[in-house]
């Protein structure tokens, strides 16, 4: 792993996007030598360089976009041909888009074509060995937990779903007093000093995940591994690293206030106020006509009575109530019992709010309410104030997810499915505060850039 602006990238697929970034701005080069194989070229070496440089541009952002280097994706939602497939339909349509506005940048459909399938081939190619070879044991990192309670047993399973397995757990050590509930054959014994063992099987980081802050650390020892050259980790910090996540069940109120993070400033305020401002506007440039063609079959659907937009109170920044604004999606009498969760195959959705839920349409209209600084693009969802004070009662710093304003979308979002309950409440809490805590303007565009993900797959939609 790697931080940029305070945000964890893996490093194995940093490198996957690099290669395939060459690889997509080679294509359009091999592409047009392809096409031209037998005749002269009808394009200068310049511009065949700004077009391979544009073709790898936008091949590599509609990967990012269909979470193709996400580290977190699990191998039950990876399904790679289909994402692969998808990007490069995304990838033509951009394409199509900027030779049509910016036709001397325009190349001929031979060309694109020919490119289109050396980039398929070449990306097909580069994902095997990735996925051969970043696996290898020798190529992981090599953890030894100190622990062997039920902190420690949680993470045996946190690396098995993922379609890149980015560590090994190499072995726990049951410290003086612990009652270990691990395996008895992932423990190693502890006879020997802790630098000792971690030499002996060839350990990069240490990981410390006991359940009783009672039991006696090694102090002395874990110095001397630490002088030595080897990362020595909490437990939160290693959820943070590796999981997007501030586990809820690890950390406490001392841990949040000596860690790094979660700054505020007028500075960063007002940068996200105009990257906000301008995207708004942009946004609206292109949806107005979607906008426009939701509000007519919303109109043909409930009749011309019933109210296109839904208003409804939820909390914002510093705990500020505010009406967020919504394509009309249930029907009109939806909560006549009160408020409650929109729960899968809920029949108070019609027709039509059912097709905009899935394609997020309905999430449209809080453009405005971005643009009245309300919400921002990226952040925690807002919630309802039904809803609200009762989490914050239950759940653990449930409060510090309104230290930022709530957005439109948000890691919890691109990270975590639909919330129908309070155990997703509390899992999402988890995403949300690590966005409080590291926020920045490059994980706002990330987050960006992969919510295309979230509309094509529907994740979170109900």
């Amino acid at each position: 792993m790697i931080r940029i602006f305070r945000h964890y990238i893996s490093r194995a697929y940093l490198v996957l996007l690099l290669a395939e970034f060459c690889m997509f701005f080679a294509a359009m080069y091999w592409g047009s030598d392809v096409r031209f194989l037998m005749s002269e070229s009808w394009y200068t070496d310049n511009h065949i360089t700004l077009a391979s440089f544009i073709f790898s541009s936008v091949m590599s952002l509609s990967c990012i976009g269909l979470g193709l280097y996400r580290r977190t994706l699990s191998g039950e939602e990876y399904n790679l041909m289909t994402r692969v497939c998808i990007s490069f339909g995304l990838g033509i349509l951009l394409l199509v888009g900027i030779y049509y506005l910016l036709p001397d940048l325009y190349m001929a459909r031979s060309v694109l074509v020919f490119a289109i399938m050396l980039a398929f081939m070449g990306m097909s190619l580069i994902r095997y060995l990735f996925y051969k070879f970043a696996n290898f044991d020798h190529l992981k990192r090599r953890f030894l937990v100190i622990g062997s309670g039920e902190k420690a047993q949680q993470l045996i399973s946190l690396n098995e779903s993922l379609v890149h397995k980015g560590f090994n757990i190499v072995g726990f050590l049951t410290l003086t007093d612990e009652v270990p509930i691990i395996d008895s054959s992932l423990i190693i014994a502890y006879d020997q000093p802790l630098i000792k063992i971690a030499e002996d099987y060839k350990i990069d980081e240490i990981v410390i995940a006991i359940h009783d802050r009672r039991l006696g650390l090694p102090f002395d020892e874990l110095l001397d591994c630490k002088m030595s050259g080897l990362t020595i980790m909490n437990i939160v910090e290693f959820y943070e690293r590796e999981q997007g996540i501030i586990s809820l069940a690890n950390v406490n109120p001392s841990w949040l206030i000596f860690c790094d993070g979660f700054a505020q400033g007028d500075l960063r305020g007002l940068k996200k106020r105009i990257v906000d401002l301008l995207a708004s506007i942009l946004l609206l440039s292109v949806a107005w006509p979607i906008m426009c063609l939701t509000a007519f079959a919303i109109l043909l659907e409930s009749g011309f009575k019933a109210p296109i937009l839904y208003r409804q109170v939820r909390v914002g920044e510093k705990n500020q109530p505010f009406k967020v604004l919504k394509f009309r999606s249930m029907k009109t009498d939806a909560e006549k019992n009160g408020a409650q969760w929109a729960q899968k195959n809920d029949d108070r959705i019609t027709t039509v709010g059912r097709f905009i839920r899935a394609c997020r349409i309905d999430e449209l209209p809080q453009i405005l309410n971005v643009l009245r600084g309300d919400m921002s693009f990226v952040g925690p969802r807002p919630e309802r104030p039904e809803f609200v004070d009762g989490f914050n009662e239950r759940i653990p710093y449930y409060r510090e997810r309104h230290r930022v304003k709530p957005g439109i979308t948000g890691w919890a979002q691109l990270c975590y499915p639909y919330g129908a309950d309070e155990y997703d409440t509390i899992q999402k809490l988890q995403y949300d505060l690590y966005y409080v805590k590291n926020y920045s303007l490059f994980l706002d565009f990330s987050i960006l850039f992969n919510t295309v993900e979230v509309i094509l797959w529907g994740r979170g939609a109900r």
